[in-house]
């Protein structure tokens, strides 16, 4: 598979699962480029390893998220 079918996958899952874990921070922020970095530093070659790897950070950044925003007494 190559990285522009890797990162079309990226984009579809984050598109059907955009309200979940993060996702809608790789629709609304991120372009090709971030998501080739995230992919080609887990050495993803597949769809599955490349939504696993960027899960893993848009997981990652939405855990934070939620831990501050719980910090607030809003």
């Amino acid at each position: 598979m190559n990285e522009q079918e890797m990162i079309q996958a990226v984009r579809k899952h984050a598109y059907e699962n955009y309200e979940q874990d993060g996702w809608d921070t790789v629709i609304e922020c991120m372009e090709d480029g971030d998501i080739l970095e995230l992919i080609s530093d887990a050495k993803a070659t597949n769809s599955m390893e490349a939504i696993n790897s960027v899960h893993k950070f848009v997981k990652l950044r939405h855990d934070h998220e939620r831990e501050i925003a719980s910090a607030f007494d809003w």
